[in-house]
């Protein structure tokens, strides 16, 4: 199992380092130098507000569907069918919530014009994640892989074309930005729905009322949580475009930072939508999970560390490589904000076990103190630090779920404290901010400065012991 873990990692890594990255920083960010921070501060914040409810389209149908296949293969057909049913209906459902709350905060004009199309690449985003669920939870990680970047690979070509040769007007504008990701939508989805329709066999959509009960009474704690956890992660510029005078402004600033941030939080991601179908059939079949917790949390938050590094000492460079308009401010923003990795890389493996283990109502409980938080603190913040203050909300909160969920963990699966583990990673994160500013103060060129305290963290994971060469090979050799 240990094997198969790695092997499906490096496939899932390499497939999404390629194209995601890419779309991130090479479009998305293209998409904001061209249009300004405050128009695309308009886009991003209507994003987040479709975002937060999104779990209206599927009121945990996707986590519990992955969950539940991965342990009984057989009910695919029986799901699919009903499954696909139920979202269109909880399409309607999304959609007449989405605007009512749009016209209670007041949103109008332009905005409500956007949300239509907003609303759409929601729906078919969420139906894109629910067939992924199935592939998933069938251990076909290398098909999952491609079905996850499809949609990406598809918005690139389509985009490229609008930014840097637009056939339809001379200046690229934000809906054109919003179209395409409905057409992208569409193609990738109705592509995965002829892959998981080739595992599943023919299928009949029906109204059954009685199973969208059962099956909605067993997946709405999946959605509390998710609902819960939209929230905290996605209210930040909501609030923050409608909260200040200049609050398109303040959102695209802090879009700038947290379009980094998602971009690496992608790994952490990745890593959790493996472990699901795999923890949850451990568990199952009674095996020890902690090897695999402890492998899969250190592979992860090395390069984190190493990453957030750089990322301090160097994060003025990095914000003018990528932004055309950019000042110390959006740079102070990026360093507080982008110390939410390491909660959100901790969160995606011990939230991941956690919820493989059916442990929703502690989660659920975790969540909603956090959104309390962060909301609270955005309150507060907001109108006296702007963005900076939603930045320092984030990374409160985000660090307060993830060690409630490595202290929930360990209280219910006996895990041991590491503390061998513990001083290790004290030891690395000293050393690595040692070379990283004696790089800083000692060569000029911060890219080749990168590249000797990447080297140097490499060096000192093997000297300190905290993962090496033979505990890698031990894993590849067993299943």
């Amino acid at each position: 199992m240990r094997k198969f873990f790695v092997t499906n990692l490096l496939i899932v890594l390499l497939l999404n380092l390629l194209v995601k990255p890419f779309w991130i920083f090479g479009i998305d960010r293209s998409v904001q130098n061209t249009v300004g921070s405050e128009e695309y501060g308009f886009y991003f914040a209507l994003f987040n507000f479709t975002l937060i409810l999104n779990i209206l389209l599927d009121l945990g149908i996707t986590n519990f569907n992955n969950r539940n296949i991965a342990q009984h293969h057989q009910l695919l057909n029986k799901h699919l069918s009903n499954v696909l049913s139920l979202k269109l209906l909880l399409f309607v459902f999304y959609t007449v919530v989405v605007f009512s709350i749009a016209l209670i905060i007041g949103y109008r004009g332009r905005q409500l014009y956007l949300l239509i199309f907003l609303v759409i690449n929601q729906f078919f985003l969420s139906l894109i994640l629910y067939l992924r669920s199935n592939l998933s939870a069938l251990h076909l990680f290398k098909t999952d892989s491609f079905v996850s970047v499809l949609d990406r690979l598809i918005m690139i070509v389509f985009c490229a074309v609008l930014i840097w040769r637009n056939p339809f007007s001379e200046k690229f504008t934000i809906e054109q930005f919003v179209y395409a990701q409905t057409l992208a939508y569409m193609i990738a989805s109705a592509i995965a729905l002829w892959i998981v329709l080739h595992k599943a066999g023919k299928i009949h959509l029906h109204i059954d009322w009685q199973f969208f009960i059962v099956f909605l009474k067993q997946s709405y704690p999946y959605a509390i949580l998710i609902l819960l956890m939209s929230f905290y992660n996605r209210i930040d510029g909501v609030m923050l475009e409608r909260m200040l005078e200049n609050g398109k402004e303040q959102a695209g600033i802090y879009a700038q930072s947290f379009r980094i941030l998602d971009a690496a939080t992608m790994v952490a991601y990745l890593f959790g939508g493996i472990l699901l179908p795999m923890f949850s059939r451990m568990i199952k079949e009674k095996q020890d999970v902690y090897p695999l917790v402890q492998l899969s949390y250190k592979l992860i938050i090395l390069p984190v560390i190493l990453f957030l590094v750089v990322a301090w000492i160097y994060g003025s460079q990095i914000m003018d490589t990528l932004y055309h308009h950019n000042d110390d401010y959006s740079t102070n923003v990026f360093r507080i904000l982008i110390l939410g990795l390491f909660a959100t890389s901790t969160t995606y493996i011990y939230g991941t076990l956690l919820t493989a283990n059916g442990n929703l109502k502690e989660l659920n409980r975790m969540a909603l103190i956090t959104m309390i938080i962060n909301i609270g603190m955005n309150l507060i913040l907001i109108p006296r630090f702007q963005a900076l203050g939603s930045a320092i909300s984030a990374v409160t909160a985000q660090l307060f779920a993830a060690f409630y969920q490595i202290i929930l963990s360990n209280k219910i699966f006996n895990f041991r404290t590491n503390y061998k583990f513990i001083a290790q990673l004290l030891l690395y994160v000293f050393f690595s901010a040692g070379i990283g500013l004696c790089c800083h103060y000692y060569i000029s060129n911060w890219i080749v400065s990168i590249l000797l305290i990447g080297i140097s963290g490499l060096f000192v994971v093997v000297v300190t012991g905290i993962l090496n060469v033979k505990m890698i090979m031990k894993f590849f050799d067993k299943d």
